[in-house]
């Protein structure tokens, strides 16, 4: 899991509250750890794979987005899978090699190789959650920012920028003071330990308080964008609003659930790391609870790859497509498709979803593609949303070359 008192574990003089919820049932914890984090990144993984049908059903209709979006969510999974993959490494190491832990518990040992090992694991899986944090936060900021000025194209490479930089800077900055003099002897003391902490929980802190705020007003810009658009609200587009009301709600519950136990954890810890003798009979309530949340921490840190791309995309089955004559046929019917139908029926995505024609025809009454594409970003994984926009944008088209073709009728008559 991605905790901080893990790193402080690799000091050989650490402190009472950190060896006691380290040092106990290692074994039962570790395996839970690997379980999770195993099955996370399994799930994981096969959410990401192509398949056969397409999570929207759309099948040879793809639906054109702004590729910001759908880069951020993606890059995301990864920081996630990555962290996961940490955390599959460090617990599988210390299951299998359980000496480690005894070598890093002798103070001036002379082999190194087991805080490095400590250290350096607990730096990967610290860097890769708190780059999901940030790039967490940049995704509220994103939708937000792609809304209120009906852009679909974002500064992707600032946000690559903003997001590594700070990562990797603050990750640096809160180990060189946590293992300052050296990680053999780390400094001793509560305040010494604080600007790790901090590092550490600032990104998480930012998403759990700002995240909602951008969210929420990110919602009241979309629904009066959906209202502009025909000049009254519809079913259809106060649907659409609930949709995008349901997957910020849904990537918000999953950072809660993943991540509030930490800070009740750390809570706990340094309220027991204040006192004179944790062992003390008055703080067995404390002691149980801080244990209670350190194993619900290693459960939940490491499902939030699965759950993140539940949240972002919806379940999208089993039915992989791993074949490139597959994708090849796919990326061929998305750019056909993309040209304007001049001269036949409206495509067959429009064929399937007869309900929303008329609703559709309404929409062309608004601002246009650049509407479009601001909700389009936010309806990623949503079918009924993108359908409708997609339909909008198709029909418009195919009424302007309608219109075109009986003026055209007109004048030959004429």
């Amino acid at each position: 899991m991605a905790s901080p008192r893990l790193e402080t574990f690799c000091c050989p003089n650490r402190d009472a509250a950190t060896e006691f919820v380290v040092t106990f049932q290692p074994v039962l914890f570790g395996a839970l750890t690997v379980g999770s984090a195993s099955l996370s990144l399994i799930l994981s993984i096969l959410q990401l794979l192509p398949k056969r049908k397409g999570y929207r059903r759309l099948g040879q209709y793809p639906v054109p987005r702004p590729a910001s979006s759908s880069r951020i969510l993606f890059i995301i999974s990864i920081c996630d899978i990555l962290g996961c993959t940490g955390i599959i490494v460090r617990s599988s190491v210390w299951l299998g090699l359980p000496n480690i832990i005894d070598r890093i518990s002798v103070a001036n040992s002379t082999v190194v190789w087991p805080e490095v090992f400590c250290v350096g694991s607990a730096m990967w899986i610290q860097l890769f959650f708190s780059a999901s944090f940030w790039w967490t936060f940049c995704y509220a900021v994103d939708v937000f920012l792609v809304v209120k000025t009906s852009a679909g194209i974002s500064t992707i490479i600032l946000y690559h920028m903003i997001t590594w930089g700070l990562a990797v800077l603050l990750c640096v900055e809160g180990v060189a003071m946590l293992y300052y003099p050296s990680i053999s002897d780390c400094e001793q003391g509560l305040q010494h330990a604080i600007p790790h902490y901090v590092t550490t929980y600032a990104p998480m802190l930012l998403v759990l308080v700002a995240n909602p705020v951008f969210f929420s007003r990110t919602i009241s810009a979309v629904t009066s964008l959906l209202k502009g658009r025909q000049g009254i609200y519809t079913e259809n587009e106060r649907r659409l609003a609930n949709e995008i009301k349901i997957r910020f709600f849904k990537i918000m519950l999953v950072f809660f659930i993943c991540w509030v136990p930490n800070i009740i954890n750390e809570s706990l810890l340094f309220y027991l790391e204040m006192q004179a003798d944790i062992n003390d009979n008055s703080f067995r309530n404390i002691r149980n609870a801080a244990l209670i949340t350190w194993f619900i921490m290693g459960i939940l840190n490491p499902m939030q790859a699965f759950l993140n791309t539940l949240a972002f995309h919806g379940w999208t089955g089993f039915d992989v497509d791993l074949s490139l004559q597959r994708r090849r046929e796919l990326a061929w019917d998305s750019v056909s498709t993309s040209v304007p139908n001049t001269g036949g029926p409206i495509g067959g995505a429009t064929l399937l979803y007869q309900g929303h024609v008329q609703d559709g025809k309404k929409s062309m009454m608004g601002n246009g593609q650049q509407h479009s594409d601001a909700i389009s970003v936010l309806s990623e994984g949503s079918e009924s949303s993108t359908i409708e926009i997609r339909i909008s944008s198709e029909l418009r088209d195919f009424e302007d070359v309608d219109a075109d073709g009986e003026s055209l009728e007109n004048s030959v008559r004429h």
